[in-house]
Formats: structure tokens, sequence, C-alpha cells
């Protein structure tokens, strides 16, 4: 690649948005597009199509970028794992591929605090071109979109009827797609696998493409700095193997790095808090108070619980003569549990009355996991885990360079728990959880409470439990949020405030969390960034 090639638009990261962006802008040949990449791993990674293999690389410095928060007083004083995705379909290659959008109320609010195009019924008809489901209403899914959309079967594990009726039995009755006109009740993960295999946005939007003339596709390309000119951005620095290189935007640079690397790298630009800039060596271009601040993220205690009898969760079969039958299964069928998310069912509940819609859930894996080393592996006993969560957190805390280094991590600071919504919300959150372990049928089969323990009943003594023991759930949103407030960084078109030619589409432009899981959103976010920037491109066309 030659220094200072000329292209229309550079997309700087092929995660979950912007795969999407670049597959999208270059679609109709008209417009010459160059998308970097710092990882170098495709979607032909073999753990990066066995869906099971995001036990193998979530912790693979090959395939993720493995940053650690800053100990604070929310994490008890504890770096927390921060995994992202640093391959072709970025956190899309690499995470639990559960599928799901969130609430209409939380687009709504995002419309409310001034973001004009992004309420629910905006981006719903967007939701729905982009994905390709079998269930649900026409009036609220997709069928014909790129990204194929599954339901885990109900039969995967014994247990989980077990738990479908339990949970029936405390008012949350089953609901046959959690994507649908209602997120409340239990269901079924709906995720992206499709024929035993992942279907991240590497595969569903660019593996098809890749032989586009106008698309140029650069991986092992680790993003420095964005070209400024003036108050313009015109280009972006980068390096390949130590080689520095440039690359010159004649229309856009959209910048899809996610909710760690997007700040990251306007900071590294000059765009950003002009005292810190200067604190770390950076000579600051742009005064933009917002970038790096509002991180937020589901903060996620994991309730563990023994399972009596044989053969009634995945710990049976994850080991001896029955791996060796799974395998076999995977690999002339392309099921079973190596063709399965680690979270097959879930559920969505308010915690208080009052509560228009649920402001909670629990995502159940039918297994006990341990640490090896680095590596999570399935255990030898039979047990339950419960993934924790308030859906809308309101801790926020930030992401900032440390140095004018690109290639040293940031400083993630969570600040999680440190609202009262949240300490009191967790804390309703698992005693739901433990509500359901303790009601017919589910009761006959459990056993002792291994986390957090029957001796821990106080709301000091669990929100305590909670500091010292909680993940994330790896759902890092915010940092360069949308909107017209001082400390927003990008408006409802995605555009950098005060700067032209430069646009943010991931997850860090969502003012707040959405109702889940956010690798979907993220997906609507690049699509809806690809139609405003064609949709402006055409305008100005017809206008000359």
């Amino acid at each position: 690649m030659t220094d200072n090639a000329a292209y229309d638009y550079i997309v700087v990261g092929a995660g979950s948005a912007g795969a999407v962006v670049a597959s999208r802008l270059s679609e109709s040949g008209a417009y010459r597009v160059l998308l970097l990449e710092a990882g170098i791993k495709g979607s032909d990674h073999f753990w990066a199509r066995v869906p099971v293999g995001t036990s193998k690389m979530i912790d693979d410095p090959a395939v993720n970028w493995c940053y650690k928060s800053e100990p604070d007083e929310g994490s008890g004083g504890r770096r927390i794992d921060v995994p992202r995705g640093k391959m072709m379909g970025g956190s899309s290659s690499i995470n639990g591929m559960v599928y799901m959008r969130g609430q209409a109320q939380d687009y709504d609010h995002w419309a409310q605090l001034g973001n004009r195009g992004w309420s629910y019924q905006d981006v719903l008809p967007i939701f729905r071109r982009m994905e390709r489901y079998e269930g649900g209403s026409d009036k609220f899914r997709g069928r014909n979109g790129l990204l194929r959309v599954t339901d885990t079967p109900r039969n995967k594990v014994p247990l989980l009827e077990k738990i479908i009726e339990a949970a029936g039995r405390i008012a949350l009755p089953f609901n046959p797609d959690l994507n649908g006109e209602t997120q409340e009740g239990i269901g079924m993960s709906q995720v992206t696998i499709a024929g035993g295999k992942r279907q991240s946005t590497a595969v569903c939007y660019l593996d098809a493409v890749r032989g586009r003339p106008n698309l140029i596709i650069e991986q092992g390309a680790m993003a420095e700095a964005l070209i400024l000119d003036g108050k313009r951005c015109v280009g972006v620095r980068y390096s390949v193997n130590g080689v520095s290189r440039q690359a010159r935007a004649a229309r856009e640079v959209i910048v899809c790095g996610g909710a760690i690397n997007s700040p990251k790298l306007l900071e590294l630009s000059g765009i950003g808090q002009g005292e810190l800039l200067r604190a770390r060596g950076i000579t600051p271009v742009h005064e933009l108070p917002g970038v790096g601040e509002n991180l937020r993220d589901h903060y996620s205690p994991r309730i563990k619980f023994a399972i009596k009898g044989r053969n009634l969760t995945f710990n049976d079969n994850a080991r001896g003569w029955r791996l060796a039958r799974e395998v076999l299964k995977y690999a002339l069928f392309g099921t079973g549990f190596l063709a399965s998310t680690a979270v097959p069912i879930r559920m969505y509940f308010r915690t208080r009355e009052g509560l228009e819609t649920p402001d909670a859930t629990i995502s159940i894996l039918p297994f006990l996991y341990e640490m090896v080393g680095r590596q999570r592996r399935v255990a030898k006993r039979q047990g339950i885990t419960m993934n924790a969560n308030v859906l809308r957190s309101e801790s926020t805390g930030s992401i900032h360079i440390k140095s004018a280094d690109p290639a040293e991590p940031p400083a993630i600071r969570f600040n999680f728990l440190s609202t009262e919504h949240d300490r009191a919300g967790i804390v309703a959150v698992i005693r739901k959880g433990r509500e359901l372990m303790a009601t017919s049928p589910l009761k006959e089969v459990t056993g002792e409470e291994i986390a957090p323990g029957v001796a821990l009943q106080s709301d000091d003594e669990l929100l305590d439990w909670v500091r010292n023991n909680a993940e994330t759930t790896y759902h890092p949103v915010g940092t360069c949020k949308m909107g017209s407030d001082p400390m927003a960084v990008v408006n409802s078109e995605l555009r950098v405030h005060g700067i032209e030619g430069l646009r943010v589409a991931d997850a860090s432009i969502m003012p707040t969390l959405t109702s889940g899981n956010t690798n979907a959103p993220a997906i609507m976010i690049g699509e809806k960034c690809a139609e405003m920037v064609l949709a402006q491109a055409a305008a100005r066309k017809a206008a000359a």
C-alpha cells in the first residue's frame, strides 16, 4: 500500500459496526473505500467459526485486545478483564453471539435527549432490514437481511424446561420472541449462529464482498492518529508491522474502533479535554470535553448453584465419551454443545412495582465453569451460573489515554455501583435469582448455593460480595456519546462536533445503555451511519 493513497472514505476498525459501514459504502461501486483493521485474523480462524470457540478467544491476545480496568472502589480494588475483539468482525467474532435489540423505550429515550432520527420507530426498519430471522411477527422482524439470526432450541439441555416452568410460577411466562413486541418474560436466546457456525459481521458483511475492486481492506493496520487540516479530518496515520503509513479521504473518515479504541484515537489526534491531552504530551487541536467520558457497562455478578442429578446440565456433556460424542455431532451435523451459545436462556423482569418495562435480566448458563490458568473450562461439578444485570446502569466512568504512545492501553475506569439505582437494582436481581431456584420444579434439583452463598443475606453483605466478585458482561458504551449537550461528542448524524469530515459509528455513540446485549445495536448503528453517509452524498451530487 502506497503512502498518501487517496480514497473517498476511510473506515477505521472492521468490527461489529465498521464491517457494516465499509460493506455498505462500497456496495454501489461508486466510492473507493479503505477499511483499516488492527487485527490480522479473519473469519477463517477456526475458533471464530465454532460457536463454543468464545471460551478459547476470550483471553487470547492474538484476537483480543485483552484490556483491563483500573482498580476502583466499585470493583473492590480489582482490575477487571475487558475483552474486545481484535480481528475481522471485532467483538462480533469473539462474543457470546446473543442477539438482543433492547427495548423500544431505549431508543425513544435517545430521541428525547435530542437525537432526532433515533427513536424506536426510526431504528426498527433498520433492525428489520439487517436481520434474517424466521420467527416472530413481520411487524417487528426482518426476513431477508444479511445477518442470520436463529433461536436456541428449547431441548438443548433437560434443565431448561424446569427453568421455564419455575419462571412461569413467579409470574414470568415464556416469551417466544424477546426481540418482538415485549421483552418481558423468560425466553430462549436468539443468536447469530446458523448452520452451526458463528455469524459475525465479517462473515455476513465482508466475506462475500472482499473481491470488490473499490473496497481495500488492510489488516494489521494500527491506527495512530487522524490527520487534521485545521478543523477538517482529511485522513489517517497508521502503521503496519512498524512501518508508518498515511491514507487520505476525499470525503470522510469514519471511526469504528468501539467504545474503548474510538475515544483513544480521538485523544491521540488532539481531540478531547485540553488539559488532559497536554498532560499526556499531546497538543490539543479541538476542545471536546466529552471524549472518553460517559462510560457505561453491565456489571454482573455470577450467581452459582449446584444441580443434583445426572445429565441435566452441560457439565456432564463436556468431558469423557460424552464430549467425544458432542465433537462428532458437530463434525457431522453442526449441532450439539459446540454449536451453541453458552447462554441459551434468559429472563427479563421488573425489580419493583411502578415500572412500565423490565429493568433487570438474568442470563442463565446451564453449567459451571472454572479458570485453569488463563483459560475457562467447563467444571466437572454439575451446576448453573447466572449472569445478573441491571439493564440500564446509571453508573458512569471514563476511558482516557495514559500517554501519546498508540500502543499503550488506555485507562479504563468504570466507577461501578456509584449510584443508589445500581446498588439497589443488583441486590434485587440476586434475590430474584434465588427465588427462581427455590421454585418448583427447579428447587427439587437445586443443590448448594455456591455463590454468593446462603450466609450472605443482608443488602450490605451482598453488595460487598458484588464489589469483590462481579465482572462485566462486555458491553462498554457511551464514550463518544451522541447528543447536543456540552458533553456530547457526535451529533445525531454521528458527525464529531466541530470537526468536518469525521464521524464515529459504534457503541461509543450510545448516550445510554440498551436493555440487553449491545452487539445488535452496534450493527444497527453501522447500518444507520452508512445510510446517512450515502444519503448525504447523493444529496450533494444532486445539488451539484
